[in-house]
């Protein structure tokens, strides 16, 4: 399923934090969307999972408007891993993950034999297999973090919308889950921090700041020092392994 942002503009009291951005997500694309804190990144997504309500502009999944679409038809093609994982109810890992599976469920319906394994192989991906019986509550903020993710992929969307998704995470399940994600064939919008990973695994990249899209295009177009400083106020030079041909950041201060 396609996403189409057209003009949005979103605000919080009265001021305007998104301002007219237009975006589109298809082809089974990884996209990222980059800029420093305070520049509307999780305001536009927010928006776009409903959270926030547009004072401007329409969002399309494919052809159709979204505020058309019901809410229990949207939450069966898309799935959304928020920022912050603050939950503390008494629910094991396996039945939050198992939460996912609900879009699919008529009213009263049991989980089949088949949702369960999908919830076994999400633990498996996710590198928390070994802790499905365990309490949420009892989880660090970074397993809390991956335990969204394998419920969002449980929900088998077609597009998955991300605010940073390896926030909390150490190096080693950074790219361990944005390698996932990568692989699950899916359209996905993701808030990124990380520049560099950005560059690593997504297909394009849409440069924010104050609001507004400042520059958008492939990795290898739009991380540039002279982009790197209008966006983000710092020098750097940028370089390309030659063993991976993956783009390297080095910044420095003057």
């Amino acid at each position: 399923m396609n996403l189409t942002v057209e003009n949005i503009d979103v605000h919080l009291g009265t001021k305007k934090i998104v301002k007219g951005i237009d975006l589109h997500v298809d082809n089974n694309s990884f996209i990222a969307l980059l800029g420093p804190n305070g520049s509307g990144k999780s305001t536009l997504l927010k928006s776009i999972y409903r959270v926030l309500k547009p004072s401007n502009g329409t969002i399309y999944l494919n052809d159709l408007k979204m505020n058309d679409i019901p809410a229990k038809q949207i939450a069966q093609h898309m799935s959304v891993v928020s920022q912050f994982q603050n939950n503390s109810f008494d629910f094991t890992v396996e039945e939050v993950v198992l939460m996912g599976r609900t879009p699919h469920l008529r009213a009263l319906e049991r989980e089949s034999s088949l949702d369960n394994e999908l919830v076994d192989e999400a633990l498996c991906k996710t590198g928390l297999y070994e802790f499905k019986n365990r309490s949420i509550s009892k989880l660090s903020g970074g397993e809390k973090q991956r335990v969204a993710l394998a419920r969002a992929i449980v929900q088998s969307p077609s597009i998955m919308i991300l605010d940073e998704p390896s926030n909390h995470l150490d190096i080693k399940y950074q790219l361990e889950i944005l390698h996932i994600i990568k692989n699950l064939g899916i359209n996905v919008l993701a808030a990124l921090h990380d520049i560099s990973l950005a560059a690593q695994f997504c297909d394009y990249i849409y440069f924010i700041k104050d609001g507004e899209i400042k520059y958008d295009g492939t990795p290898k177009e739009v991380i540039t020092k002279e982009i790197l400083k209008e966006v983000y106020e710092v020098d750097c030079e940028i370089y390309t392994d030659s063993r991976t041909n993956n783009l390297l950041i080095s910044y420095y201060t003057n």
